[in-house]
């Protein structure tokens, strides 16, 4: 039998439920491949902006791209078992594969709300380098006359950062400093006497 036969063998309830399953299921496939080789899947997301900051904790987006993919992605599945289990009825299959795709899109929702509380901020907080110990890197001029430049270890990560001081001596590579206060993301920082 080829797929046209195939096709044409259907009832139209088969058909709407196979022409909502299989696209979305086709979709969610891409995504997945695409999320898990390291490609950019806010090409397919519309629920952020590509920062995690907090503000993505503090409620649940029901109507994200992916919450409503699950929601047609088993609204079509859903259906299509309950016309193969024999339910012949539009009420029925419909009224079983709305519940399925609420409760599955519900969920959806409910698990990337907690995927994304448990994520770190992929920005840099500069703030959370006051109070910090870091090395010289580039000779830091006196009296703020020019930027030098520290290796700190900040959010996680080791990064170099621009930096002035007010000390009257110039802080040579390889010195030792305290960060004291950030200003227009660069460190004003004192030796270590």
């Amino acid at each position: 039998m080829d797929l046209s036969t195939w096709w044409e063998s259907l009832s139209t309830l088969q058909k709407i439920h196979w022409g909502i399953a299989l696209p979305s299921t086709i979709v969610f496939v891409i995504q997945l491949i695409v999320s898990l080789v390291g490609g950019d899947s806010d090409n397919f997301d519309t629920d952020h902006d590509g920062d995690f900051d907090s503000h993505h904790g503090d409620s649940i987006n029901i109507f994200s791209a992916k919450s409503i993919l699950a929601f047609l992605m088993f609204y079509g599945w859903s259906g299509l078992a309950a016309i193969e289990r024999g339910m012949l009825s539009w009420w029925g299959v419909t009224a079983i594969a709305l519940g399925v795709g609420i409760i599955m899109m519900l969920f959806t929702a409910w698990l990337f709300f907690m995927l994304l509380k448990l994520q770190v901020s992929g920005t840099m907080n500069i703030e959370n380098a006051i109070g910090k110990q870091a090395e010289v890197y580039i000779t830091i001029p006196a009296k703020k006359k020019g930027n030098g430049q520290v290796e700190i270890i900040i959010s996680g990560g080791y990064k170099t950062l621009d930096a002035v001081t007010e000390d009257i001596d110039d802080i040579q590579t390889g010195s030792f400093v305290e960060v004291v206060d950030v200003i227009n993301d660069t460190l004003i920082v004192k030796r270590i006497r």
